[in-house]
């Protein structure tokens, strides 16, 4: 199976800001915010799928906040409501169908026509589009700094960050990033997140650089005890961080990868995105 967003499982408008590249992160506000991936001037084709029988997301229960059980045994999270919002923008809700299976059966399943999408946070990569055709992205993963509260930075930090202790997870696209764009810092390579963040708490290390979302998800649980917050704007780099979430349809499929953009970007334009990620992320990580 191509290489997805599995890991991000271990973690659990805002603006027409479209996705930033590292040489143009002083004109973005430090602050987080909702992202929104689609250019408003744009307007995408309204699909005709008045002949489509049926439109079954395809997805799995193990991967909150994403999509997971719930305490009653419902299928539930961002993905389910993302899904129920597709097919209300595209006029089939009677159509419409999600079905949870094992990681593993969902590429078999496409195949077999048992669904028409799969919406479980496979990546678009070279490997897998060969095997699929995708949506554009909905969802990005920003590369983010963090730092004690008492020792914020705000933009531009390219020159504030000179000399810094910045840890990072070894071995991670994250320490690339670091090390090729951020050369005047003191870089101190962690093996794993626990020792990150208990460093950065005890002042061993000046700031943190990683992972937006896992960073998002420790800062506003009980471990960080509100001792950090996030410095300077979102990098997205897709070079190094992969081009993000979308949904994957049959390859022989466009025309519903088409239709899927359609559904997305109203969604999106509409404020029911924004409406999603503040519930699923209370922290924003952009």
């Amino acid at each position: 199976m191509a290489f997805q967003w599995r890991f991000l499982v271990l973690a659990w408008m805002l603006t027409a800001a479209l996705p930033l590249g590292l040489g143009a992160v002083g004109a973005r506000a430090a602050e987080p915010q909702v992202p929104v991936l689609w250019d408003a001037k744009e307007r995408l084709p309204k699909p005709d799928l008045s002949a489509l029988p049926r439109l079954r997301f395809l997805t799995t229960t193990d991967f909150p906040p994403f999509n997971f059980l719930d305490g009653a045994g419902k299928l539930s999270g961002f993905h389910i409501d993302l899904a129920r919002a597709i097919c209300a923008e595209l006029g089939i809700v009677d159509k419409c169908q999600i079905q949870a299976l094992p990681w593993g059966e969902l590429e078999g399943a496409l195949e077999k026509g048992e669904g028409e999408a799969i919406i479980a946070g496979i990546a678009a990569t070279p490997e897998s589009r060969s095997k699929y055709a995708f949506s554009r992205s909905y969802l990005q993963f920003p590369a983010r700094f963090i730092t004690p509260k008492t020792k914020a930075l705000s933009e531009p930090v390219f020159d504030k960050l000179r000399s810094k202790r910045v840890g990072v997870l070894a071995g991670s696209a994250h320490e690339r990033m670091l090390r090729d764009y951020f050369d005047t810092v003191q870089i101190v390579p962690f093996d794993k997140p626990e020792d990150l963040y208990n460093d950065l708490k005890a002042a061993k290390i000046d700031v943190a650089f990683g992972d937006g979302m896992r960073f998002a998800f420790w800062l506003g649980g009980s471990d960080a005890a509100g001792c950090c917050r996030f410095a300077g704007g979102p990098y997205l780099a897709p070079e190094y961080l992969g081009t993000g979430m979308s949904i994957a349809t049959r390859v022989d499929n466009p025309a519903l990868a088409a239709a899927l953009d359609y559904a997305l970007q109203e969604i999106s334009m509409k404020g029911t995105f924004a409406e999603f990620y503040l519930r699923y992320f209370p922290v924003s990580f952009f």
